[in-house]
């Protein structure tokens, strides 16, 4: 369902960070960048090109890390879930950033595709350009679609970026005491040691599936955001 909106906006802030890495945000976010000011001999590490370039992990805040609840449910977080401990292992093999789209954090750093989610018939559709990160984000760079990944819990968040650049994790809700999504034995931590090791995200992904499908011409959804994509094209997106 196309809404009454014709324009769309993005704005993400240079740089990712070295050890937090960088914070995108829910709205297609707010992005906040930490620098490390590590030198040697007076040189910037980044300069020395030291070993080989990190590839740059996108992820997702609600619903992947944390789980938006109201306060009154608050005494029920499981205390083992603990994103922190788990990332904080890959922070010296990835770039990190986190990337939301919540409207409390910026969405505008997201496309605005003037529709509606299927999903949710109040909830405005929002897409995470990768080429937008790529243009603005420069430490460790330059990233493409050989050496970046996103992860997400929506496929459709991904549908304008290239292929095999995302993998999507069932969302995360509380409520599932069987959530293992963060445990740093677990699947998902094990697939990201692999690809960190990998020499092309795209082939990584492509051999290696993982989570839900992404939306491709066999997807019941795809039509629709192919419908929305030409929309898109029509107002003069590239």
């Amino acid at each position: 369902m196309a809404r009454n909106n014709k324009s769309y906006s993005y704005t993400v802030s240079d740089t990712a960070s070295s050890y937090y890495s960088a914070e995108f945000s829910e709205s297609e976010d707010d992005f906040e960048d930490v620098q490390d000011q590590e030198t040697v001999l007076g040189l910037s590490l980044e300069k020395l090109n030291l070993g080989p370039r990190k590839k740059l992990l996108v992820l997702n805040l609600n619903n992947l890390l944390v789980n938006k609840i109201h306060i009154r449910d608050a005494k029920h977080i499981p205390s083992s879930r603990s994103p922190d401990a788990t990332f904080r292992n890959f922070f010296g093999i990835f770039e990190v950033g986190i990337w939301a789209s919540s409207k409390e954090l910026d969405q505008d750093q997201c496309l605005d595709s003037g529709f509606f989610s299927l999903e949710n018939k109040h909830k405005p559709l929002f897409f995470k350009e990768l080429k937008k990160v790529w243009e603005k984000v420069k430490k460790g760079g330059p990233y493409s679609a050989s050496n970046s990944l996103l992860i997400d819990d929506k496929p459709y968040k991904a549908f304008l970026n290239a292929p095999n650049t995302a993998i999507f994790p069932e969302s995360y809700k509380m409520e599932n005491k069987e959530d293992k999504i963060l445990d740093p034995k677990g699947e998902l931590c094990s697939y990201l040691e692999g690809l960190a090791d990998a020499n092309d995200v795209q082939s990584y992904v492509k051999e290696n599936l993982f989570g839900q499908p992404a939306i491709t011409s066999s997807h019941t959804d795809f039509d629709y955001y192919s419908k929305v994509k030409e929309s898109l094209r029509r107002r003069g997106y590239r």
